[in-house]
C-alpha cells in the first residue's frame, strides 16, 4: 500500500524525497516534518510500491528502512543502484556493524540508526542534497535589471536600486521561477514566513513598489505580471 503525501502547496522546484517505511506512525511523523522543511515527500511501505514511485517521480533522494515486507531495503537499494546513482539514506533499527557495512557496500550515501532525532535526519538530508544538486546561479538578469544573488543587491542600468529585505526576497523568488504562477498565500509563506499573519494585500503593495523600481513602464508591467484570479507570474 502506498500514497503520495503532499501537505501544503508542493512545487516542482522542491527536492523530491521517496520515504520507504512500513511503520505508519513513524512514516506520518517523518512525512509531516519533512514537508515542513519544504521537501516534497512520496511514501511507500513496501518495495514494490517504492519502485513504482521511484520510476514515476525520479526522486532526488531515497530514504530506506531495511526491514520491509517481501523485499528488504538492502534488496531495494541494489535494484535502485542498477538504474542510476540516486542517493540512498538508510534509516533503520539494524545497528550491527555488518549491516552498516553492507549498506555502504551496496552504495548507500548515509546510514542512520533508530532511534534518531528529526533535526539530525534533516541535516543529513540537506547535506546529501547539497552534494548532488547543482549550485544556483550567482546572478539573474532580465532586460536592464541584474540581481546579484551573492551580494543580495539589485541593479538597473548599472545603478544599484534601493531594496527592502522583503522586496528583495519577493523579487528573487519570482525571478528564480520564470513562468510559474504564485498565489498571494504562497508568496506570503515564502517571503513573510509560515504562521506570520500578514494581509494578502501586503503582497500587492510590495509588487507595486517593485514594479516602480524595475519595470520600464510600471502601469504596463513587462516582468511581474498579474494572473487574474490567481496571483503573480514573472516573465523574463
Amino acid at each position: 500500500m502506498s500514497k503520495q503525501a503532499e501537505l501544503g502547496a508542493a512545487t516542482n522546484d522542491q527536492p523530491r524525497i521517496l520515504l520507504v517505511e512500513d511503520d505508519p506512525v513513524l512514516c506520518e511523523t517523518l512525512h509531516y516534518n519533512l514537508q515542513r522543511e519544504r521537501l516534497q515527500v512520496f511514501t511507500a511501505d513496501n518495495a514494490e510500491d517504492a519502485l513504482r514511485l521511484f520510476h514515476a517521480h525520479q526522486p532526488h533522494l531515497v530514504i530506506l528502512d531495511v526491514m520491509l515486507p517481501s523485499r528488504s531495503g538492502f534488496d531495494l537499494c541494489r535494484i535502485i543502484r542498477q538504474h542510476n546513482q540516486t542517493p540512498v539514506l538508510f534509516l533503520t533499527a539494524r545497528a550491527a556493524e555488518e549491516d552498516k557495512i553492507r549498506g555502504f557496500e551496496l552504495g548507500a550515501d548515509d546510514y542512520i540508526v533508530k532511534p534518531f532525532s528529526v533535526a539530525e535526519l534533516v541535516a543529513r538530508i540537506r547535506s546529501i542534497l547539497r552534494r548532488v544538486q547543482p549550485p544556483p546561479p550567482a546572478r539573474i538578469q532580465f532586460g536592464s535589471v541584474e540581481i546579484d544573488l551573492e551580494a543580495k543587491r539589485v541593479y538597473r542600468d548599472g545603478k544599484e536600486l534601493p531594496m527592502t529585505p522583503k522586496e528583495y526576497a519577493l523579487l528573487t523568488l519570482l525571478a528564480s521561477h520564470p513562468g510559474k504562477v504564485f498565489t498571494r498565500d504562497q508568496l506570503l509563506d515564502h517571503v513573510w514566513g509560515l504562521g506570520t499573519y500578514v494581509s494578502p494585500r501586503t503582497v500587492d503593495v510590495h509588487i507595486r513598489w517593485l514594479r516602480s523600481k524595475i519595470e520600464p513602464d510600471p502601469q504596463n508591467p513587462r516582468y511581474i505580471q498579474t494572473v487574474r484570479g490567481s496571483g503573480y507570474r514573472f516573465e523574463a
